[in-house]
């Protein structure tokens, strides 16, 4: 997709999921005080992004959601352009905190669908993609991975911690994202990383 105009992105952006009145939307853009040659596009550009949004919703984009059957993982992984995959155990705490951060940002980033998958569901998959240590999270273009979080390494400033925003960072280069979304409030109102799973130095080693 073509670049959006950055008030049309913000404006998009800043509906945090609810865009089920466009004709709010483009009021929102009229009513910006930077009266250009640029309106009639930028009108334009907000409705077609506005329908692709509808659209990607009702095929499940802009939801975090749990699949059950690996069969069912491999057919949307194959059939969706953009697709980021948590593989996880439920009793593992790092896939806690890393479920966090993707039900913060499944929101928002509709382009994409974002899934989970126990381990214990997968075992074909677990094999031949080569999961050793949980969470591992890939990002998938076109059914072909593009990149994979193993644990938390490279996110963050420490080796035990990171913000969704390092994760949001992470998949935008990854491709598998389009811009930046999360705010400093979506940061604030994300839950807290557990105290145990702060202590938990251990738990995402797994064979």
């Amino acid at each position: 997709m073509s670049q959006l105009d950055s008030k049309v992105a913000a404006i998009i952006d800043g509906a945090k999921g609810d865009e089920s009145d466009e004709d709010a939307l483009i009021a929102e853009l009229e009513n910006d005080s930077d009266l250009d040659a640029f309106r009639e596009q930028r009108r334009q550009q907000l409705h077609a992004e506005f329908e692709r949004a509808q659209a990607l919703r009702n095929k499940e984009h802009g939801t975090y959601v749990e699949i059950k059957d690996e069969k069912q993982l491999m057919e949307i992984t194959t059939s969706t352009k953009l697709c980021v995959v948590h593989f996880f155990k439920s009793d593992f705490h790092r896939c806690g905190i890393m479920d966090t951060h993707l039900e913060t940002l499944a929101p928002s980033h509709y382009e994409a669908r974002l899934l989970r998958i126990n381990v214990d569901n997968c075992p074909f998959l677990v094999t031949r993609l080569k999961v050793q240590v949980l969470p591992c999270v890939i990002a998938f273009i076109d059914g072909i991975g593009a990149d994979r979080i193993v644990g938390f390494e490279g996110l963050g400033r420490t080796p035990d911690g990171f913000t969704t925003r390092d994760l949001e960072a992470r998949l935008i280069r990854a491709g598998v994202f389009e811009r930046s979304k999360v705010s400093k409030e979506d940061e604030r109102q994300a839950p807290r990383r557990t105290k145990a799973a702060q202590e938990d130095e251990n738990d995402d080693d797994w064979d």
